[in-house]
């Protein structure tokens, strides 16, 4: 019952996203990573991504990068973390410094409960409205989808109109 008004408090919050946009705007590539909802949430948000900035965007599941994923982490590669998920919130944070450690500028959204370490550096962090856990893909994609939107918007992209794209419902 609480989506609709988390949500709008998300939106309500919306020049802080476009903000942290920035950060990728000039980016060839954007690395996602997270677990297990926030991951799911990450794949919906990576393909928004694609679709109208036109920037390379693959999600990963954290869990996953020592398995040859975080060779592709190089200086400065953009990479945006999801952290929703009470139970794994510390297994996220561990890989979040792993990609850090290789010189990846991570922005972050993450459940406003959580605490950070203040000697980390991060390129942007979003606090998204708390939820139970299975719930937080909620508020995690409409910022997700802001991301999207103002990277596009800043890049004087046509949002409504991406190119190369065709709707299934519409075209066999």
């Amino acid at each position: 019952m609480r989506v609709p008004e988390v949500i709008k408090q998300v939106l309500d919050r919306r020049e802080e996203i476009h903000y942290i946009a920035r950060g990728i705007l000039n980016a060839k590539d954007v690395f996602m990573i997270g677990r297990g909802l926030d991951y799911s949430i990450l794949l919906e948000g990576s393909l928004k991504l694609k679709e109208i900035s036109y920037i390379h965007s693959e999600a990963y599941a954290s869990g996953e990068l020592k398995h040859g994923t975080i060779a592709l982490i190089t200086e400065d590669t953009p990479v945006v973390a999801v952290v929703t998920q009470d139970k794994v919130q510390s297994k996220e944070f561990s890989n979040i410094r792993e990609v850090q450690s290789r010189g990846a500028e991570v922005i972050l959204f993450m459940k406003e409960t959580y605490t950070l370490d203040k000697e980390t550096a991060w390129e942007g962090v979003f606090r998204l409205p708390a939820m139970r856990d299975e719930f937080m893909v909620m508020p995690a994609s409409a910022a997700l989808q802001l991301l999207a939107y103002y990277v596009s918007l800043d890049k004087g992209l046509d949002v409504d109109k991406p190119r190369n794209l065709a709707k299934v419902v519409t075209v066999e």
